[in-house]
């Protein structure tokens, strides 16, 4: 058997962290066992799905490198669920054809009394079956029934979860869903069933706030005669606070963690750590993941978001990008910064000060702000400003005059010219480097300050240091 697994989101905003991880744990499952994974944009919603937000999930796992197999519907390149929403209500026909299903002609008013009553009573609130097996003689005049679903009113139903293992919930704690409403439309319960069927899903695996419709769905494969699928359901992505993660806690959407300077690879990385362990390995790279995924490694408790730990993976995998593609990608959000596109050469000397600069950073954002002083001179933060006393100042202006005897303006040349003039003048080095630091960078902190002099090059070098002496 082929596994075919699915990945269906809801264009009606942005690609959640939650998603991304249960697309990640879906791709993964396929990729390990050779299956297939398929992509579903659960569209139904018509006010709400854009063409905007499906591209944001398109962006989003082809950053994430998740590549899915059903690219071959004419005008689109995913498997839409408004589109076959005629299918879906074809098989709600057809449950009421074989009398598995029956209209119920109950108007909104009685529902709400019924729920009324039942809530006063302290018994469940769910349909009790008025019109199960009642005629359509009876109907109101006027009223557009729904067709509900005519589930088993004895028995169980079990649910043998590759996470959570076997569930059994009694049939009489469930009652007759809508599988079609009024306006002819069909419901969530029943166009997911449907199309997992059509597109021969194997294995519905998703977050575990779905469990509880797991045991309703099962009851349609089973009233239809389809195979039922395997079904895996994973533990909740908290935030730091052990509440529901979302926008309050930061970054929140695969495009924020883009857009905040992550890579794509650490993430991943992250996504598969939350619930899911394979021995003590932290730093698992995309392949050793395809090779150990599978479900005996996913937990059953929720895991908590951790962007301390995401930021030390980020700068893991900073470290390991060559230089010449970190400047790719850096490129971008330094030409921001600067509101100015860099020169051929201005490119060529960000990936020169590449080797400095990504291993002190977590993220590309914080390497584009750390490397807007080879491009431009910045002003002088606050500390930067106490730091330059009239004696540093002369270190300055003293510096610019050694600077423009040499001939070989190289970091060492930088180096030698700086120790000898501190030992010219029985200074300690870090009473030159630092204002050296300080006029070049704008700033108390900086990359290794005589490789970034001589980067900047001689007349700029010594323009800032007079400007600043």
């Amino acid at each position: 058997m082929t596994i075919v697994v699915r990945f269906p989101p809801s264009p009606t905003g942005f690609m959640h962290i939650g998603n991304a991880r249960t697309a990640l744990f879906n791709w993964l499952y396929a990729k390990h066992h050779g299956g297939k994974f398929l992509l579903r944009i659960e569209d139904t919603d018509r006010e709400r799905s854009t063409p905007e937000a499906v591209e944001v999930i398109l962006q989003g796992l082809q950053w994430l490198g998740m590549d899915w197999d059903n690219k071959n519907y004419p005008g689109r390149n995913y498997y839409s669920q408004f589109a076959e929403r005629e299918r879906h209500a074809a098989v709600a026909q057809q449950l009421l054809t074989e009398g598995k299903a029956y209209y119920c002609y109950c108007s909104p008013e009685e529902l709400e009394a019924m729920r009324a009553e039942q809530k006063a009573k302290g018994q469940p609130m769910r349909y009790d079956g008025r019109w199960r097996d009642r005629s359509a003689s009876e109907a109101p005049a006027g009223v557009n029934p729904v067709i509900r679903l005519k589930a088993p009113l004895t028995g169980e139903t079990v649910v043998r979860d590759l996470v959570l293992g076997e569930v059994t919930v009694q049939n009489t704690q469930m009652d007759d869903m809508v599988l079609l409403r009024a306006d002819g439309t069909p419901t969530y319960m029943l166009a997911v069933v449907v199309d997992d069927h059509d597109m021969g899903i194997t294995h519905v695996m998703r977050g575990d706030d779905h469990f509880t419709n797991t045991f309703r769905q099962v009851q349609i494969y089973k009233a239809m005669g389809w195979d039922v699928p395997q079904f895996a359901h994973f533990p909740m992505i908290l935030g730091p606070d052990g509440g529901k993660l979302s926008k309050r806690h930061g970054a929140a959407s695969v495009t924020d963690f883009r857009d905040q300077g992550y890579l794509p690879e650490a993430l991943i990385n992250y996504l598969l750590r939350l619930c899911w362990a394979h021995g003590d390995d932290e730093i698992i790279s995309v392949e050793q993941a395809i090779a150990w995924f599978d479900m005996d490694g996913v937990g059953k408790s929720a895991a908590r978001f951790d962007y301390t730990k995401l930021s030390s993976l980020n700068a893991h995998y900073i470290k390991q990008r060559p230089d010449r593609e970190l400047t790719q990608l850096v490129q971008p959000f330094l030409e921001t910064r600067l509101s100015r596109a860099l020169t051929a050469a201005e490119t060529a000397r960000l990936t020169q000060a590449m080797p400095d600069l990504k291993p002190r950073a977590q993220t590309l954002l914080e390497i584009a702000d750390m490397a807007k002083f080879y491009f431009d001179a910045q002003p002088l933060d606050e500390k930067a400003q106490k730091l330059l006393t009239p004696e540093a100042k002369q270190v300055l202006t003293d510096l610019a005059v050694r600077l423009d005897t040499l001939d070989d303006f190289t970091t060492e040349a930088v180096e030698a010219a700086c120790r000898g003039y501190a030992e010219e003048k029985g200074l300690k080095l870090g009473n030159v480097a630092q204002p050296l630091r300080a006029a070049i960078s704008g700033s108390t902190v900086s990359p290794p300050i005589f490789g970034a002099v001589a980067l900047i090059g001689k007349d700029e070098a010594q323009r800032r240091l007079r400007s600043a002496a």
